[in-house]
């Protein structure tokens, strides 16, 4: 039987800082990042801070979700050098399209481009 990658067993709240730091190198804000997360899973901001709260890990994270964004297939490219849109693995795939859009975000993108408007 397949390991499960250790980051569907990592809380989400112990990844999140890292995610707001990545931002806020750029001069982005902690808005910008918790916008970008409810747009991918639809949880309120409110809905965020439990998950981070309660140390949900990354597998009940999206489990949870209340709604994946429709257009999630419209995020694509390079991330830890793997294509988004070839992560065969559903749950990772959506770990990597979490992980592209704050990098879009950490590289200056407009908030309209990287919420695929």
């Amino acid at each position: 039987m397949d390991k499960k990658p250790r980051i569907f067993t990592t809380s989400f709240g112990s990844v999140y800082p890292l995610y707001l730091q990545k931002a806020a190198k750029k001069g982005r804000i902690k808005e910008e990042v918790d916008e970008i997360i409810t747009w991918l899973t639809g949880y309120t901001g409110d809905q965020l801070q439990r998950v981070i709260d309660d140390k949900v890990d990354f597998e009940a994270f999206f489990a949870q979700a209340p709604r994946m964004n429709p257009n999630v297939g419209l995020i694509t490219g390079v991330v830890c050098g793997v294509r988004v849109e070839d992560v065969a693995d559903p749950l990772m795939q959506k770990i990597r399209y979490l992980d592209k859009l704050i990098d879009e975000l950490a590289r200056g993108k407009k908030m309209a481009s990287i919420l695929r408007q």
